[in-house]
């Protein structure tokens, strides 16, 4: 028995849970409406018991079934080779050869009508005064979210929920961490770290802010710091973007274009002149994304700075 003074994770974490928690609590209805099924006199499972209630309806064939319930096709049919090994119901060949019919038995008639006259109306009593006298409401929402998913997924939504809540933060000590992962993921999943690359990661305070540069950083609401990005301020004047990432995990939340962004802004700001990178033509969609925010390929960009990375086979500048 679950002690409800005990912390429950699950209903803590709201709405990210939602499916984790009416699975709980579906599991937990099935399981003690079975043994109102069981007192009276039944041995029927709860799985079983919406393919019976659909099939006493009217004959129809697995496909039609699994579209009524808005179930899966291998599902329904497990639960229907388990209703024939019961003897409640049986597949008779329909006027067209290719299509079997599904129907009850003498003996699965008998078991919906005990259901109808026993079980589902105490079932609805008992999930109304759960609900404070009244379903309807519950029952409403639950269609809402039914119709909803049906219209989109949950997945396209969750794309899209959170790019307007991306923040952009300053640089702060605390956030050098944050700076070393989000860059070593990229870095070390499409390429081999370079000793150029590790003395900015494990020294961002000397290597880029005591020069005279910045780091900004990229939080995403619910996840933290996502993305990192630096301006790194040379002796003539020219400042290189670097290090900029975003983590794997958040990729579709365009966090990436508005760390960029800001960026840019950022590196006007301190008059940058000009203003460049260097990355590797494996960055496709990060070329597309310097590209998109005003970019140019640049050789000059190549022949003046190109030979600090091994790696570095791209070079290119935002123009004046």
């Amino acid at each position: 028995m679950t002690d409800p003074t005990q912390p429950d994770l699950i209903a803590e974490m709201g709405a990210a849970f939602l499916g984790s928690r009416l699975k709980r609590l579906g599991e937990r209805l099935q399981a003690e409406a079975a043994r109102v099924t069981q007192a009276a006199g039944l041995s029927v499972q709860p799985a079983h018991v919406a393919v019976l209630a659909a099939i006493s309806r009217q004959p129809m064939g697995v496909s039609e079934l699994a579209d009524l319930l808005r179930l899966s096709q291998p599902g329904v049919t497990r639960s229907l080779g388990q209703l024939v090994e019961q003897g409640l119901v049986q597949s008779e060949r329909g006027s067209d050869e290719r299509r079997r019919n599904l129907t009850l038995t003498a003996a699965g008639k008998a078991a919906v009508a005990r259901l109808q006259a026993q079980v589902w109306p105490r079932l609805a009593r008992a999930v109304d005064e759960l609900c404070g006298g009244d379903a309807a409401d519950l029952l409403a929402g639950l269609t809402m979210i039914e119709v909803g998913l049906a219209s989109e997924p949950l997945d396209r939504r969750a794309a899209r929920a959170l790019p307007g809540e991306v923040t952009i933060l300053p640089w702060h000590p605390d956030r050098a961490g944050a700076f070393h992962d989000i860059n070593r993921e990229w870095i070390e999943a499409m390429f081999a770290i370079e000793p150029a690359d590790l003395e900015v990661l494990e020294d961002p305070q000397g290597q880029i802010i005591a020069p005279g540069g910045d780091i900004l950083f990229a939080e995403a609401a619910g996840l933290g710091v996502v993305g990192a990005g630096a301006l790194r301020r040379g002796a003539d004047g020219a400042i290189e973007l670097t290090k900029m990432g975003v983590l794997e995990a958040a990729r579709g939340l365009k966090a990436g274009e508005k760390l960029l962004a800001a960026l840019i802004e950022r590196g006007r700001d301190m008059g940058a002149r000009p203003l460049y990178l260097l990355t590797n033509k494996r960055c496709e969609a990060a070329i597309h994304l310097y590209e998109k925010l005003g970019f140019v390929h640049d050789p000059a960009i190549m022949e003046r700075f190109g030979g600090r990375y091994c790696r570095c086979d791209v070079a290119m500048r935002l123009p004046d």
